[in-house]
């Protein structure tokens, strides 16, 4: 793409060499990203971006914590569940908006602003409602694998929700009722829509809430 004159060029900044490399993620996936391609978005060459990002590395911890700066941060101090189920949401929806950010997150050590905001709020949150400091750590460890494993799952898997029902009927055969009783009943759930099997983020996430619950109030 042709570079901007020097007259109409826009400063480059760090903000805006990592907001590109976010928008060029989401479009085109992480293993697109090179720093040419970026040196090309923004208009410079390679080496510039060298004076605002110091390495690759530098480049996807930048634009990790870009992602964890989208996701609600729990209040402290008022309903902790209610903050919890709130936070996973978010986090939840924010990681399907960047599809490639949770392997990221979940291969690397963040240590940037906006995630150790997020974790001091998340154990905050828990330690005000009564939590041990080693409970705390547990617990939004436990979340957040629900959160990423869920996520991860969900964005890989290979049929869409509309798929499920023809997607049983051609596996049938292969689930007699003889060998496989329980597969083949649910298959069968499904197949006539009476479970529609799709995997549930809340029912999960209530799960663990409700266990959390039943740990603090012992």
């Amino acid at each position: 793409m042709p570079k901007p004159t020097g007259a109409t060029r826009t400063p480059l900044t760090r903000d805006r060499v990592l907001r590109t490399a976010m928008r060029l993620a989401d479009e085109y996936g992480l293993d697109a990203l090179s720093m040419r391609k970026l040196a090309q978005q923004v208009g410079v060459e390679a080496m510039s971006l060298y004076n605002h990002v110091a390495n690759k590395d530098d480049l996807l911890d930048g634009i990790v914590d870009l992602v964890v700066a989208e996701i609600d941060v729990p209040d402290i101090g008022g309903d902790w569940k209610a903050a919890m189920r709130g936070r996973a949401i978010s986090a939840h929806e924010t990681l399907r908006r960047h599809p490639w950010a949770t392997g990221l997150i979940g291969s690397r050590i963040n240590v940037g602003p906006a995630m150790l905001r997020y974790i001091d709020a998340t154990l905050g949150c828990l330690v005000a409602a009564g939590f041990s400091y080693q409970q705390a750590d547990r617990a939004w460890n436990a979340l957040d694998s629900h959160i990423y494993g869920f996520t991860l799952q969900e964005l890989n898997f290979p049929l869409r929700p509309d798929e499920y029902a023809a997607a049983a009927t051609e596996f049938l055969p292969l689930i007699p009722a003889e060998r496989y009783p329980h597969m083949n009943t649910l298959t069968n759930l499904v197949i006539t829509g009476a479970h529609h099997g799709v995997a549930d983020f809340d029912f999960g996430l209530e799960l663990l809430l409700d266990g959390l619950e039943r740990l603090l109030a012992g």
